[in-house]
């Protein structure tokens, strides 16, 4: 899996084989970054890896997503990355869509 397939989203579902994290960086960005039915999806699977780094800082980015900038700040700092954020949303999901493994 690359960035770029990730970016694909003309699927009706996340790509097979997506690990939790980026299942939901998939669904929030299928979402348009905003809140609603794919948020929810990707807040569950965020929330099902809580403690794991990177479910962490997916959760940080989805709580930024919903306005709560206080909940994401904890999450951030949950995951090591509360100097690390990108300037917006959209760049953050970059950053983070950028830590997928090969």
């Amino acid at each position: 899996m690359t960035p770029e397939e990730l970016r694909d989203l003309t699927g009706e579902t996340p790509p097979a084989g997506l690990a939790p994290p980026f299942q939901a960086l998939w669904w929030l960005k299928k979402g348009g970054l905003e809140t609603g039915p794919e948020w929810a999806k990707a807040h569950e699977l965020a929330q099902g890896g809580e403690g794991d780094r990177l479910h962490d800082l997916v959760h940080a980015l989805v709580h930024w997503i919903e306005g709560d900038d206080g909940n994401a700040a904890y999450w951030y700092r949950r995951s090591g990355a509360a100097n690390d954020r990108a300037a917006t949303k959209a760049a953050e999901w970059e950053r983070i869509a950028g830590m997928v493994e090969y």
